[in-house]
């Protein structure tokens, strides 16, 4: 598909991962896009789409927006993460039916994939079993879309694509605490420990479990290539094809962020999904994706950031 000359809406293009999509459509030439704001379009809102899909006109939809967090969000949201992303993307996609959208690229999560789940997660085992419970409502939302979307290709030729980005981290992630994934969190409590000299940080779980992550930067480019180049009707996995303990990646911040002290481990709290790593061959094969930052250096410039910021906001 030639999209230079097409009008693409991206919902939570302001968003972390949506900001980075936004940059790389600009820069391959991409001038008709355009960004929903919250405060606008509500898109838990038919009415609000309906808007969005007369006044744009938009050819091609990448479907970005969502209600994230980490494990104590969505332990603490379940109702709340279930149904808003179900309707936003079970909407966006019934009006872009409706109002001839060409292509429409719904973004998953590696939440849907089964809580015990051969590892590396193949797209074939997507639903060999039930999520890991602490984000099973989140995961089950997006992975109705897929059925959705899978639905909607056999009965109306319409063109929808389903992609499962592992965790995302990188500079302008999320940093509240109440809200947070892991490798932000994990930055925050170094970077407030060294403030308040505090000889510990304490983290939730084991340390045990794994986790597979995927810098930002890279992530955006792996949608952009497939909305350029994959029209299959099957899930695509998008990850960097390894995996890393939390603990592990704790102790890695701690060094890098240069926090001298130690690690607690509150084991009465989840660890979460045991394992987390995706095959990511199918990425490769059919729209010639793969992860090009090493791990500790999209680690290393995502702590630079954050310690600008923080020392912005601290003077």
């Amino acid at each position: 598909m030639i999209i230079t000359n097409k009008r693409i809406v991206i919902t939570g293009g302001a968003g972390f991962l949506g900001r980075c999509v936004v940059r790389k459509l600009k820069e391959i030439g991409c001038k008709n896009t355009f960004v929903p704001r919250s405060k606008d379009f509500d898109l838990r809102g038919k009415e609000a789409i309906v808007r969005l899909y007369r006044e744009v006109k938009p050819d091609i939809v990448i479907h970005l927006a969502g209600i994230v967090g980490g494990i104590g969000a969505n332990r603490e949201n379940p109702g709340k993460f279930f149904y808003d992303n179900l309707i936003m993307g079970v909407e966006l996609i019934e009006q872009g039916r409706l109002f001839g959208i060409e292509k429409f690229v719904a973004i998953g999560t590696i939440c849907c994939y089964p809580k015990i789940t051969s590892v590396p997660f193949k797209e074939e085992d997507l639903w060999n079993g039930y999520p890991e419970e602490t984000n099973a409502p989140y995961g089950l939302a997006k992975k109705m879309l897929l059925v959705q979307s899978q639905a909607y290709r056999k009965q109306y030729g319409f063109n929808s694509i389903f992609l499962m980005p592992v965790n995302l981290y990188g500079p302008g992630d999320n940093f509240d605490p109440n809200s947070s994934h892991v490798v932000p969190a994990l930055i925050k409590k170094c970077f407030d420990a060294v403030k308040n000299n505090e000889d510990e940080i304490v983290v939730w779980g084991t340390g045990k479990a794994t986790r597979e992550f995927l810098y930002v930067e890279d992530a955006a480019r792996g949608i952009v290539l497939a909305m350029e180049k994959y029209d299959g009707s099957e899930p695509v996995n998008i990850g960097a094809g390894f995996e890393i303990s939390i603990k592990d990646l704790a102790e890695l911040i701690v060094k890098l962020t240069g926090f001298k002290g130690k690690i607690r481990w509150d084991a009465s709290k989840p660890d979460g999904q045991p394992r987390r790593c995706v095959n990511t061959k199918k990425a490769f094969r059919e729209f010639g994706f793969k992860a090009e930052t090493p791990f500790e250096e999209g680690l290393r410039k995502t702590i630079e950031w954050y310690r600008k910021e923080f020392c912005r906001k601290a003077s």
